[in-house]
């Protein structure tokens, strides 16, 4: 399986060139050269298999260029019980007759990107192996809140490889920024940028980009990658949980083998949504993606019109991990859609970096919106959610998968459609506990409180126990307390790897 840029599809790399190297030189996203075909009963096969077996099964179908001894060694490292505190990995909850969530936050951050970033850093390092690479891999990260502690995580103090995290100042949840900031290892750094997720993820794009300072890296043994969802080493693990829901769906005897169901995902930077979209290409029998968002709609808006316009206010929510206004993964969604148009896609990148918007045509639009769907919620619709599930089910979720139950439940109002629906459930309430134990009661319940008392009383009201990776935080000490503006974060990485 060859790989293939979204902006010049001539370029043809190894699916662990792909991984290695993160981004295209001239800034395309890296996409498989076809899908693979898995039929029915390949599928219903998987309800009997294990996490690791169905990880295997899809993982295989696209990392070709991994023996299966490394492939096996790279998934049973990150899909173990002991890091995700259940032998399902990615368990699947029964709300109602119609409605599932998929919870995806049993990993050591408690939130999904746990999913991709526990098998990532052994997918990269296998991948520098295999390449004979033999400079030290930068990682470099723009995070809204989740995938930052992920990848600090899954990369700390693995050998050829620095990792730098790039977040928004006052722009995550205080759990989010005390894991980040209180990060060890001997190879992480960690730096606040003033403004929002765009701003620290155009910093990000424009370093990939400068020819001159990767050849300053180059000159100095050190070669860029990246950890978000642009690296399709973070996206190809998350197409896994997609079969591996449906397979225990069948498992349970809640559907038969063939039957279609929906997929509900709260939505930023459009990699976890196109993760289940790739799953569909494959054969899972999918019918519609309902696409969630918070105040930052553009892609509600997107999805509505085909017109994708970042020109407008930027909203700081208490889902602030879908705070998001430019979603990278969009590119691999058109270029598909286009038909493998690189030429019509660069063109859109392009007039989206200098206009700031674009727009499709009729014949994507109308592709689109056969599959997609979408909706958003303000930050009371969300509380309101939050509240109304717990009473209803005795079922508390963050504010990420609310703001999915909330679009969700519209659109059922509107639709009537009771088809099975899977809802991707992306946090653990316990990291956004303010905002839940607002919700659940009232801003009295968390006045004059520090994080830790409000994850106790979380934990009485929810019947859940603490995350225990979430309750140490409070014996952990600050070590990085860095703030940059945008056009410093070159300089923060130059200073990290002590380059001039």
């Amino acid at each position: 399986m060859q790989y293939h840029s979204t902006r010049d599809k001539s370029i043809s790399v190894s699916s662990a060139e792909a991984i290695k190297t993160g981004l295209s030189a001239e800034g395309g996203l890296f996409v498989p050269e076809s899908f693979p075909s898995v039929s029915l009963d390949e599928i219903k096969n998987l309800a009997s298999k294990s996490y690791n077996e169905r990880a295997y099964f899809v993982l295989s179908k696209f990392l070709s260029d991994f023996t299966e001894e490394e492939l096996k060694k790279c998934i049973d490292s990150a899909y173990t019980k002991e890091k995700f505190e259940t032998e399902s990995i990615a368990p699947v909850y029964k709300l109602n007759d119609t409605t599932y969530f998929l919870e995806l936050w049993h990993g050591p951050t408690c939130a999904f990107k746990d999913m991709a970033l526990q098998i990532l850093p052994h997918l990269l390092t296998t991948s520098m192996k295999k390449t004979n690479e033999d400079k030290e891999i930068v990682i470099l990260v723009a995070t809204s809140g989740d995938t930052g502690k992920a990848a600090l995580e899954g990369f700390k103090d693995v050998a050829g490889t620095r990792i730098i995290v790039f977040y928004p100042d006052n722009g995550v949840s205080e759990i989010q920024k005390l894991q980040m900031v209180t990060q060890e290892g001997n190879n992480v750094s960690v730096a606040a940028v003033k403004g929002n997720f765009d701003d620290a993820q155009s910093g990000v794009k424009k370093i990939f980009t400068d020819t001159d300072y990767k050849n300053l890296l180059d000159r100095n043994q050190f070669k860029l990658s990246s950890a978000n969802s642009i690296n399709w080493g973070r996206l190809v693990p998350q197409i896994v949980y997609y079969f591996s829901s449906y397979a225990e769906l069948v498992k349970n005897n809640e559907i038969e083998i063939g039957d279609k169901i929906n997929v509900v995902v709260p939505t930023g930077n459009f990699g976890n949504i196109l993760a289940a979209y790739y799953a569909k290409k494959m054969g899972l029998p999918i019918a519609k993606f309902i696409c969630a968002s918070n105040e930052n709609n553009v892609l509600t808006d997107f999805i509505k019109t085909g017109i994708y316009n970042k020109n407008r206010d930027f909203h700081t929510t208490i889902s602030p991990s879908m705070d998001i206004l430019i979603s990278s993964n969009l590119e691999r969604f058109l270029y598909d859609l286009t038909g493998c148009d690189d030429k019509l896609v660069s063109e859109w990148m392009k007039e989206l970096n200098t206009n700031g918007s674009y727009e499709v045509s009729a014949d994507v639009k109308a592709k689109m919106q056969e599959m997609f769907t979408a909706g958003c919620c303000d930050d009371a619709e969300t509380m309101a959610t939050i509240k109304k599930c717990a009473s209803e089910y005795d079922y508390v979720i963050d504010t990420h998968t609310a703001v999915a139950k909330s679009v969700y439940d519209k659109y059922v109002a509107q639709t009537g459609d009771t088809t099975k629906t899977i809802i991707a459930s992306t946090a653990s309430p316990f990291k956004f506990n303010q905002s839940v134990l607002i919700a659940l009661e009232d801003h009295n319940a968390v006045v004059g409180k520090d994080e830790f008392t409000l994850l106790k009383e979380l934990s009485e009201k929810s019947n859940m126990q603490i995350p225990k990776s979430l309750y140490e935080l409070k014996d952990k000490s600050v070590v990085f307390d860095l703030v940059c503006d945008k056009d410093e974060m070159q300089q923060i990485v130059s200073d990290f790897l002590m380059v001039e």
